[in-house]
């Protein structure tokens, strides 16, 4: 039986009902010659997501991601390093003793599993610093996302990788030239890393990397050019924070700072969350608030998948891929 199938006669009410919901909206409005952000929250990237994302992205099911620094180097990470990761069922149980032992042996520990610092943040560190320091010297500035591209496409890492490359998003972007939004990425290993070659003078201009602000730029322009009212773009929410508050925010931006009014509200909406609503947070805030901040219309589909992201996004794209 097809993973559709299995899901549609078995998934009918609750969460497993929204979950399919959802998975119809976002082809319904993919048939509508309609769009897709995709947004990854929390550490969707160590918890291997580009094994389905990946292949959304190389059958056009995803036009533009926005996502937070560490997804988007922990899908490297994890190209590169797959093999030193170690995974801890019981990491409830660990002592404090047993985490400082994880310390000592630069394991970093992301719930159930740990990133090996050596061979994966170092290791990428080497190879992305040569590319900042000679777009330093050279005067040019490129926004985190690029670097990567640079990295990847540069063939240098490719002896390197420990997974089937298919299964690396970061790496089908890549290819594709997708636009990608990374906002806060000064929030990253990375991040500090670059800070740090900063404050070090290894790099001389700190804007080498572009910012936020600049992406914020980008991301206008892109949906300007993107968004008509026969083709809009939706929008669907893995968790919650910046990568998803950052981007959705383009529309009122568009609208009540730019004055640009024709250009139309996001045209689907759907977001994975375990967050409680009520205690003011964004990530727990349901659809329909976003209306009083001219993000969604009265009549925006709108879906929420109150569950483990790890779980339910897998399933919806395999929905989406006819699986």
């Amino acid at each position: 039986m097809k993973i559709t199938e299995f899901l549609k006669h078995n998934y009918r009410h609750f969460n497993a009902a929204a979950l399919i919901d959802a998975a119809e909206g976002y082809k319904a409005h993919l048939d509508n010659n309609g769009k897709m952000m995709v947004t990854l929250a929390g550490a969707m990237s160590t918890a291997e997501l580009g094994i389905s994302l990946a292949e959304m992205i190389r059958q056009d099911k995803v036009q533009i991601i926005t996502c937070t620094g560490a997804n988007l180097e922990e899908d490297v990470f994890n190209l590169v390093a797959h093999d030193y990761y170690e995974r801890i069922p019981n990491y409830r149980d660990l002592s404090p003793e047993q985490e400082n032992d994880l310390l000592e042996r630069h394991m970093n520990r992301v719930t159930d599993t740990c990133i090996p610092e050596m061979e994966a943040m170092r290791r990428i560190e080497d190879v992305i610093l040569e590319e900042w320091v000679k777009a330093d010297q050279a005067g040019e500035a490129f926004f985190p996302h690029e670097f990567f591209y640079k990295i990847l496409l540069s063939g240098k890492l490719d002896k390197s990788f420990q997974i089937d490359p298919k299964n690396s998003w970061l790496l089908e972007a890549a290819k594709k030239n997708l636009p990608i939004i990374v906002p806060g990425w000064e929030d990253s290993t990375l991040g500090n890393m670059y800070a740090g070659h900063v404050i070090s003078g290894d790099i001389k201009d700190v804007h080498t990397v572009k910012g936020g602000i600049q992406y914020m730029m980008y991301l206008a322009d892109w949906y300007t050019n993107n968004a008509k009212e026969d083709s809009t773009v939706g929008f669907f929410q893995i968790g919650g924070g910046i990568a998803g508050d950052f981007p959705i925010c383009v529309v009122p931006m568009l609208h009540q700072d730019l004055q640009r009014d024709s250009i139309p509200l996001w045209g689907y909406f759907c977001q994975i969350s375990d967050s409680t609503t009520s205690y003011g947070s964004y990530s727990g805030a349901v659809p329909n608030e976003k209306i009083t901040w001219g993000k969604l219309g009265i009549n925006t589909p709108k879906y929420i998948i109150e569950s483990d992201a790890t779980i339910v996004a897998p399933l919806v794209f395999a929905i989406v891929l006819d699986q």
